[in-house]
């Protein structure tokens, strides 16, 4: 056997062109990260009520400080523009009782790894009657072979329980004798 049928490099970049290289892909991947990180960092600043050069002020009294940054991290995130790498600010938020928490973005959830977009687009090409490897091979184009079996798997199960707990279960429990 001379050829891998896993091997889906080659038939993505017949479709890419020559060298497989977009400059507008590129540019707009860049804004996209951009974005993002800009997002993160604004709700960082609202929650600690500061940007990150300035000092907290106060004219009255000094108050301490609401939390410190403290670094970042690297996250890989798949959405509807493709994967990408975004660098997410770390900070540690004080509480009144004098101990300390983990910050945490409500606009980027914790173990979120795709956008909601990505899942309902992966949800919608299974439910249409593909399995999942060929869901796969069918959007690995588009999301640069970042779409396993594995996470189309994992995808279904989180949309299955997302529909059980939320409006799964309000039909399951409706009324059936009127």
């Amino acid at each position: 056997m001379a050829k891998d049928s896993r091997d889906t490099s080659k038939e993505s970049s017949e479709f890419l062109g020559a060298g497989g290289f977009d400059p507008i892909e590129v540019i707009v991947l860049g804004r996209v990260r951009g974005f993002i990180e800009e997002l993160v960092e604004a709700g960082l600043d609202d929650a600690l009520g500061r940007s990150r050069y300035q000092r907290p002020v106060s004219q009255d009294m000094p108050r301490p400080p609401a939390g410190y940054r403290h670094g970042r991290r690297e996250r890989q995130l798949l959405g509807s523009f493709g994967p990408v790498t975004i660098s997410v600010p770390r900070a540690r938020l004080s509480k009144a009782d004098g101990t300390s928490q983990e910050w945490h973005s409500e606009a980027l959830p914790r173990y979120a790894r795709m956008t909601k977009q990505v899942e309902a687009l992966i949800a919608g090409a299974y439910l249409s009657g593909t399995n999942t490897r060929r869901v796969r091979r069918a959007l690995g184009a588009l999301f640069k072979g970042a779409v396993s079996k594995d996470t189309v798997s994992r995808t279904w199960r989180k949309v299955q329980a997302d529909w059980r707990h939320g409006v799964g279960a309000r039909w399951l429990r409706r009324m059936l004798s009127g």
